[in-house]
């Protein structure tokens, strides 16, 4: 029987335990599982290897990324730290012009030691893409829309490129979700998301989860995730696969408030940019509204000189100033010395991540209070002189 994704997220998986007729599945708080005798068992070992809550998740992101593998890590690092061990010294991989600082961090201060290379380029020009790769290069890796600037990359066209010349491609996929977007699909080899925002949607776990389709790519992912030993605890699995059942309703309603405070925050005359891949003079919206059902609920603006960010940030009232995104509540952050403030200046700055870059996680709260708070914050942050 072939379901909608709205049914996917609330059956897909392992839907219920077949042993008890429980609706959900159970949580399996067990470190090893007794063997009948010497290299016979129920086809579990130890929880490292194999946990049948975890597993219940794993197998609903493959279904909903319309993959064929998934796999769950106790973080979205320790997701891209796993599929980051795939390659080996002397290889190099195209990033994307602004991504979260994590990867930024991790390729620079952990995996460059070891002789693995990164060159960043624009992903959103596919031409530039296509110029940089060389032998080196073993795969492109991108988020879309990228954090913080939500510049749109064309996932079709760039997996083009990368099988033109063997290379992986490879989606980080936190900011959509595989409701309105799914990179799979789209030609994507691996896809990544950080689950400890939109998937589990309550700020309250940590997770990060991987899905492929090739079985080869699987085989080597379970190798490096039981080897690397980052997997997620059956509790923090449970509380994933219980946030992802929400996330329809919860998506409709994020997107909905962000395109109603996108439009006000580019009319209200306080901002001088606004980044929003929903609005149509965003230079990414017609790649966008083609590869995605939604432009998702993140948006970044600059205030106008007139105003101090600094002030913003202390004057708000509703909305949270924290690191994260994706929960319910609304939060904003200062990219430069918050999620970003591991990328050296001079490449922040180049890219638009400028100190009066602010980025916005739109949550579900009343759209018009959400902007009542804004303006007053704004207001109040004017330079008096």
């Amino acid at each position: 029987m072939s379901l909608n994704i709205d049914s996917i997220l609330i059956h897909g998986g392992i839907d219920g335990d077949p042993h008890t007729g429980a609706v959900n599945v159970p949580i399996y708080q067990t470190s090893t599982y007794k063997q009948s005798e010497l290299g016979v068992n129920s086809g579990w070992e130890y929880s490292r290897t194999g946990n049948p809550t975890r597993a219940a998740l794993e197998k609903l992101i493959a279904d909903l990324e319309g993959g064929s593998y998934g796999l769950a890590f106790a973080s979205g690092l320790a997701a891209i730290h796993t599929v980051l061990s795939l390659f080996k010294s002397g290889d190099r991989l195209l990033v994307s012009d602004n991504i979260y600082g994590g990867t930024f961090r991790i390729l620079d201060n952990v995996f460059k030691p070891l002789g693995i290379g990164y060159e960043i380029v624009d992903t959103s020009d596919v031409s530039k893409v296509e110029a940089a790769i060389d032998s080196s290069i073993k795969a492109i890796y991108i988020e879309t829309p990228a954090n913080p600037l939500l510049s749109v990359t064309d996932i079709v066209a760039v997996s083009k490129v990368a099988r033109k010349h063997g290379k992986l491609l490879i989606v980080d996929n936190t900011f959509l979700t595989p409701y309105l977007q799914r990179p799979i699909e789209l030609g994507a080899d691996i896809v990544i998301h950080s689950g400890t925002k939109y998937l589990g949607g309550h700020s309250d776990t940590i997770s990060g989860l991987v899905v492929v389709n090739d079985k080869a790519l699987a085989d080597r992912l379970y190798y490096l995730q039981n080897a690397i030993g980052g997997v997620l605890a059956p509790w923090d699995s449970f509380l994933i696969i219980r946030g992802i059942k929400t996330l329809g309703v919860r998506m409709d309603r994020h997107v909905s408030n962000a395109q109603k405070i996108a439009r006000w925050l580019t009319e209200s005359g306080y901002v001088s940019k606004v980044y929003y891949p929903g609005l149509e003079s965003d230079p990414g919206y017609e790649v966008q509204k083609k590869q995605a059902k939604g432009p998702g609920a993140m948006i970044s603006f600059v205030l106008k000189e007139e105003y101090d960010h600094k002030a913003f940030f202390r004057s708000l009232r509703l909305v949270t100033l924290a690191e994260s995104l994706g929960g319910v509540e609304s939060l904003v952050c200062h990219p430069a010395s918050m999620t970003h403030a591991s990328i050296p200046e001079d490449i922040r700055k180049k890219v638009g991540i400028v100190d009066e870059l602010i980025r916005l996680s739109v949550g579900i709260e009343s759209a018009d209070d959400l902007i009542d708070d804004l303006k007053q914050a704004i207001e109040a942050s004017r330079i008096r002189g």
